[in-house]
């Protein structure tokens, strides 16, 4: 028998990282289901312009995902604005592109800090919140970037094959609490977001829109869903090219295309965003114009 869809309407979702790109199309999602939804972002007064944009009762809070004190602050703002805490959803992050011998400590510290302690603060503060009513749902976004090692964004993979080996374990420990609080974790391609632009796309997949990646989340939330690929094919892709030996897997992406992807990226394109990432961890200093690669290949 096919599993009944949850009802969604009139739970609370809480969004880091919401006010553009993935985490502005899932509170969108989310409004569309009958969601309350709440933002949180660095970017304070590019939050409060997305919730004033969404309507439909949308706040927005500051939040610096480096800092507990901060994630457990927009929590329990959330909390007081909307109510209980249904959905947490983990989306904040940053992707510096570049080759990793290149790549400064300071960038390599904030992309640890913003794509991982960030994460896990975030499912911390949401755990201590839903354990007691034993109901929730979080939601950790990380990329195909978590599952297989792309160049160009070394330092990036890394954090993401963590944010996936923590959800896995999470879920895991979950169901030895018997707890009933659910886990997904989101594994999109490159999305057509600032964050992806400049860059290339392989022979196997297309370009993602925000909205593709907030659609299968919210299928996700519906029916309970951990696995989040997307598009749904990367995982078949994945299940059958992992039967053959290493030297083929990466013939096979090479021949895709894979391997370009990120390592040819047009750097011109992605300025705006290199510079905006390098300034989204209060407290560490951003690099200068002058350190920005004018390509990633040699």
């Amino acid at each position: 028998m096919a599993k009944q869809p949850r009802i969604l309407t009139g739970q609370v979702a809480a969004i880091t990282g919401g006010a553009r790109g993935i985490g502005r199309a899932m509170a969108e999602a989310f409004l569309r289901e009958g969601m309350r939804v709440a933002i949180g972002d660095v970017d304070a007064a590019a939050a409060l312009q997305t919730a004033e944009q969404l309507g439909r009762g949308t706040v927005a809070f500051e939040l610096d995902v480096t800092r507990r004190a901060s994630v457990q602050q927009f929590a329990d703002s959330v909390e007081e604005a909307l109510g209980p805490i249904d959905v947490f959803v983990n989306n904040a992050g940053i992707m510096p592109v570049g080759r990793f011998v290149d790549e400064d400590d300071a960038s390599a510290h904030r992309q640890v800090d913003i794509n991982i302690h960030g994460v896990i603060y975030g499912c911390k503060v949401a755990l201590a919140k839903m354990l007691p009513r034993n109901r929730g749902h979080i939601v950790n976004v990380a990329s195909q970037a978590g599952k297989f090692g792309v160049p160009g964004i070394a330092t990036y993979v890394a954090t993401k094959h963590a944010v996936v080996g923590l959800s896995e374990a999470l879920r895991a420990e979950l169901r030895n609490m018997d707890a009933t609080i659910d886990v997904s974790v989101v594994m999109p391609n490159i999305v057509g977001t600032e964050l992806g632009s400049g860059l290339g796309q392989s022979r196997a997949a297309k370009i993602l829109t925000p909205e593709e990646v907030a659609e299968a989340t919210l299928e996700a939330l519906k029916l309970g869903r951990f696995d989040v690929w997307v598009p749904r094919s990367a995982q078949t892709i994945s299940t059958v090219t992992g039967v053959f030996p290493r030297r083929v897997r990466e013939g096979i992406g090479r021949a895709l295309k894979a391997d370009r992807v990120i390592w040819d990226a047009d750097m011109t394109a992605r300025k705006n965003y290199e510079l905006r990432a390098a300034r989204s961890e209060p407290g560490l200093e951003p690099g200068g114009q002058e350190q920005l690669p004018e390509k990633t290949a040699s």
